[in-house]
């Protein structure tokens, strides 16, 4: 069979209320030459059936049940190995992909062969996605992304879609899970350039059972060790701002809880998600 064009990755734990919304938002891309590869990790609920029904309507859905459970990073290491695909884009088991995203990212990357990474614009919603809390922006140009990349986040990752070979040379780092993503920016930032779409291109759900909410102070740490490690070992310079900045957060970390301390944060510095 000839390779797809888009390899769509989606690890699957214990999502048996949110998983088929998900599979749906990536069958309904108007861009259809995808393949879409869904890994469950040991879950304890009726999420492989609900895998193994959709996987038996569409011959593009690859399904993959885990012996053992191995986690964020190593599913999606696992699923980059089984990919056939040029382009990789991942997509959380409870997030929804709006149907241009797919025609639109790979456009631009197939237009743009310097950019390594696109993402776009991200509609944050509550858990049951009746109610959209804002809008999560990014700046668009590489410059940009470099300049401010030990600030904050260049993408959200379920709205990023990435050149294969990328996935290949930067496998995920199963020991920073939580920020395991932030990571690989910048391992990936070392040879491939970044963009941002404008366009709105997922709805994000929060819910007080994510992992970025339960261990946020803990995801904060890790991204501070991130940040030295971009620069003692990938060969990033801190600017007097960007150390400044991550002074502030430290001190903010250990004595605020998040909604303050991002709040605090956003006095000293004004970005496109303020």
């Amino acid at each position: 069979m000839q390779s797809p064009t888009v390899s769509v990755l989606m690890p699957a734990y214990n999502s048996e209320k949110y998983i088929a919304e998900a599979i749906e938002s990536i069958l309904n891309q108007t861009f259809k030459d995808f393949e879409l590869i869904v890994i469950d990790d040991c879950s304890k609920d009726k999420t492989w059936k609900i895998i193994q029904k959709y996987a038996k309507k569409d011959k593009r859905i690859v399904a993959v049940k885990n012996t053992k459970n191995l986690g964020i990073s190593d599913n999606r290491n696992k699923g980059i190995s089984i990919s056939k695909g040029k382009y990789i884009a991942p997509l959380d088991n409870d997030d929804w992909s709006y149907p241009e995203r797919f025609a639109k990212q790979v456009e631009f990357l197939n237009q743009n062969p310097e950019i390594g990474i696109v993402g776009g614009t991200v509609e944050i919603y509550d858990e049951t996605f009746t109610k959209l809390l804002y809008k999560n922006t990014f700046y668009s140009d590489d410059k940009h992304l470099r300049k401010n990349i030990f600030r904050q986040l260049p993408f959200s990752h379920s709205s990023v879609m990435y050149r294969r070979e990328i996935g290949v040379e930067n496998p995920y780092n199963n020991k920073l899970c939580t920020a395991e993503d932030y990571d690989f920016y910048f391992r990936a930032g070392i040879k491939y350039k970044f963009a941002n779409l404008p366009d709105v291109l997922i709805k994000y759900r929060t819910s007080q059972t994510q992992e970025s909410t339960t261990k946020n102070r803990y995801q904060s740490y890790l991204a501070m060790y991130i940040r030295l490690k971009a620069t003692v070992e990938y060969g990033y310079k801190l600017s007097k701002k960007d150390i400044v900045l991550i002074v502030i957060k430290l001190i903010l970390i250990p004595t605020f809880p998040k909604k303050l301390r991002d709040r605090l944060f956003n006095i000293f510095w004004k970005g496109p998600n303020t």
